[in-house]
């Protein structure tokens, strides 16, 4: 058997900075499901990490370096992640008992989605709203 190694399609990637890098990144694999494709450390602290979403695109992240030209301040971010079974997702993260800020809800703008707050403070909306069609 032989496994072939493919980089994703170009898209956007969110990225973000946490306190607790190591707690984020647990929480958003084993909680939430996105696939924690690399995590680089530098003296204790996380320089980069790559989390796939199952669905396609992803996020990177790292620990928090205050003053340095890439700095973020961590929990101010909010991310739209695209699902195609927003319910299921929903029911899961409750189980795990991750704090939501917008219960699962029909919008009139066509998509199904809820809203949660990670442990840094970041706001994260789920659905199966792709966007509007280009022209």
């Amino acid at each position: 058997m032989t496994t072939t190694n493919t980089r994703p399609a170009p898209t956007v990637w969110g990225t973000l900075q946490a306190q607790d890098a190591p707690g984020l990144i647990d929480f958003l694999v084993n909680k939430v499901g996105f696939i924690k494709t690399a995590a680089y450390s530098d003296g204790g602290l996380i320089a980069h990490a790559q989390l796939d979403w199952p669905e396609g695109g992803g996020i990177m992240l790292g620990s928090y370096k205050p003053g340095h030209d890439w700095s973020r301040k961590p929990g101010t971010a909010g991310m739209y992640v695209v699902t195609d079974d927003p319910d299921a997702l929903h029911q899961r993260l409750r189980a795990h008992g991750v704090e939501m800020i917008r219960d699962i809800a029909d919008q009139e703008y066509g998509n199904r989605e809820f809203t949660i707050r990670d442990p840094e403070g970041n706001l994260w909306s789920f659905g199966y709203y792709r966007g509007e069609p280009r022209p």
